[in-house]
C-alpha cells in the first residue's frame, strides 16, 4: 500500500515538476494558470490532466486541437511516479550514506529525500533541454540542506560545508582555466549543494561518477557522430546521476576503492 501511494504521490509531484520545467525557462509563473496546450493554449480540462493516465486515454492528443500532447510530460510523470517508491525502498542506504539524516525520524527522512529528488530532477531536466541550471532550484537546495543539518544539530556541519565548497573550488578552477567552456558557473553551484549532501569522502566518490559518466556518454556522442569533440554539453545531469549513484551505494563504492 505505501508503494502504491508513493507512486501515486509521485506522478501528481511528477506533473508539477514537468509543468514548472517546462514554464520557468520561458519565464512563466507555475501560479499563473491551469496549464494549457501549447499548440492551441486552450485550458486543459481537469480530467484531462490527470498524470499518466490522461496521455494514454488521449492517444497523447489534445482533446481540442488534435496535436500531439508533449511527450516530455508522460515520461516526466512516469519517471517521478516510480523515483518515489525507489526511494523509499533505498531509504536505509540513503540515510547510513548522506550521515546527517541518521537518526531523524523516517518520514521526516523521507520527506527530505524526495525533496532532494525533485530539486535534482528538475535541474536535471531543465539543463538537458536549456543547457542551464537555474539558481532558484540550486538555492532552495542548500536552504534545505543548510536548515535541515543546524535543526538536526549535525555535528559535521563545517565537514559538509568544506566538502561542498571543495568541490565548487576546484569546478570553479576548471570553469576559469577554460574560460567558461569546460564548465558552467551553474554546475559550480550544484556542485556546492551535492557536495554538501554528501560530505566527505563521498563528493569524491561522486565526482568521480559524475565526471566518469560524463566521460564515457560524450565519447559515445562523439562517436555516434551526435556530438562534436568541442562542442558543450550539459554537465548538470552527470553531476545529479553522480550524486545519487554515491548516495546509495556511496559506501559501496568506497569498499570497492579501498581494496
Amino acid at each position: 500500500m505505501e508503494l502504491l501511494l508513493l507512486f501515486v504521490a509521485g506522478s501528481v509531484a511528477g506533473s508539477f515538476l514537468g509543468a514548472l520545467t517546462w514554464r520557468a525557462p520561458r519565464n512563466i509563473s507555475i501560479a499563473a494558470g491551469r496549464s494549457f496546450c501549447p499548440h492551441c493554449k486552450h485550458a486543459i480540462r481537469w480530467f484531462d490532466n490527470i498524470p499518466i493516465v490522461s496521455y494514454i486515454v488521449l492517444g497523447g492528443k489534445c482533446r481540442d486541437c488534435k496535436a500531439a500532447i508533449p511527450r516530455r510530460d508522460w515520461f516526466i510523470e512516469l519517471a517521478i511516479a516510480l523515483s518515489f517508491p525507489v526511494i523509499y525502498l533505498a531509504q536505509n542506504s540513503l540515510t547510513q550514506n548522506i550521515t546527517w539524516l541518521y537518526g531523524v525520524n523516517g518520514l521526516v527522512q523521507l520527506a527530505i529525500l524526495l525533496f532532494l529528488l525533485l530539486l535534482s530532477a528538475g535541474i536535471f531536466i531543465i539543463d538537458i533541454e536549456h543547457q542551464y541550471i537555474p539558481d532558484t532550484m540550486v538555492f532552495v537546495m542548500l536552504a534545505i540542506v543548510i536548515l535541515s543539518m543546524l535543526g538536526f544539530s549535525s555535528p559535521q556541519l563545517f565537514v559538509h560545508i568544506a566538502s561542498g565548497l571543495g568541490a565548487a573550488v576546484f569546478l570553479l578552477l576548471i570553469h576559469l582555466a577554460t574560460l567558461g567552456r569546460g564548465m558552467g558557473l551553474g554546475d559550480v553551484k550544484l556542485v556546492l549543494a551535492l557536495g554538501m549532501v554528501l560530505g566527505f569522502p563521498l563528493t569524491v566518490v561522486f565526482m568521480f561518477l559524475a565526471f566518469s559518466i560524463g566521460s564515457i556518454v560524450g565519447l559515445v556522442f562523439i562517436i555516434l557522430g551526435k556530438a562534436k569533440l568541442k562542442q558543450k554539453i550539459a554537465f548538470g545531469p552527470f553531476l545529479i546521476l553522480g550524486f545519487w549513484l554515491a548516495a546509495i551505494y556511496g559506501n559501496n563504492f568506497l569498499t570497492i576503492f579501498y581494496i
